[in-house]
């Protein structure tokens, strides 16, 4: 079966974007397929593949299933869902520049403005542990886990997906490459985590990088920029508006408080077209 694909990336985190396989053909997405996709020097390489599908409500553009690049589906990404509206609109323009899509993780809200810019509403963190999952009896500023017998200090959110994120001094000497597979498969974690690790600049400007479930160190991770702003935010260190730095470039992360959504922009860049049989 011949699949026709649209590479896109979100400030170097890249992703394939194609209509889910019709009735018949649809078992062929399976882990291996994706896992043979992602690979960057057999396949076409990406970090997650977005897969098209129906809307499931009257209201919505499009819904989207995201699949990491070992093959695992999860449930939310900022930058996929950026990626997903700039290419719903370029795909039916006369529809118009605002949407709502449909994912796993929720209805998400998106607009897509002039600039090529596009901007998402990634819902209201949720910092209950339950919803990661994660062990813990209530929410805590700072929770502390053993990593090779130290205790690592770290904040926790829901972004749609499970996130910790780390303090750092500085994102370039951090232990990224240690830490991040150390947490993100810690037993404390029931589907494994996401891992920020957050420096600092000022109120309105962070660094960061960002360790990923199933992928692991990626350029950019949009659910991660708004998971260390609403961790930074809650601890009285970030204002409502944030630039975030990361590896790929940066973006912004508007978040006015509890119990409001957080909202994410930055641009969605459209690499090429092509087709491939799996």
């Amino acid at each position: 079966m011949r699949i026709e694909f649209t590479k896109m990336h979100g400030l170097g985190n890249d992703f394939i974007v194609f209509d889910a396989p019709q009735a018949a053909g649809a078992a062929v997405i399976t882990a291996d397929t994706v896992r043979a996709l992602a690979d960057r020097h057999t396949g076409i390489g990406f970090d997650q593949a977005l897969m098209l599908e129906p809307p499931r409500r009257s209201q919505s553009r499009a819904s989207y299933r995201i699949f990491n690049a070992d093959g695992g589906e999860v449930e939310q990404c900022g930058n996929g869902a950026r990626c997903v509206a700039a290419f719903m609109v370029a795909r039916y323009p006369e529809l118009g520049n605002d949407l709502a899509l449909d994912s796993k993780g929720g209805v998400v809200h998106a607009r897509v403005h002039g600039d090529g810019s596009v901007a998402v509403d990634m819902g209201i963190p949720n910092f209950e542990p339950r919803s990661l999952p994660m062990e813990g009896d209530r929410v805590e500023a700072c929770y502390v886990l053993e990593v090779d017998a130290a205790p690592v200090e770290f904040g926790a959110v829901s972004m749609g997906n499970p996130h910790a994120v780390l303090l750092v001094a500085d994102v370039t000497t951090a232990p990224v490459t240690r830490l991040g597979p150390a947490i993100e498969g810690h037993p404390r974690f029931a589907r494994r985590t996401n891992v920020g690790f957050m420096q600092i600049i000022d109120s309105a400007q962070i660094a960061l990088r960002v360790y990923e479930r199933g992928v692991g160190e990626t350029l950019a991770c949009g659910t991660g920029a708004c998971a260390a702003v609403a961790i930074g935010r809650m601890r009285g260190l970030l204002g409502p508006n944030v630039r975030v730095h990361l590896p790929g470039g940066t973006a912004l992360v508007s978040w006015t408080g509890p119990g409001e959504p957080i909202w994410l922009t930055g641009p969605a860049t459209t690499v090429f077209s092509g087709s491939i049989d799996i």
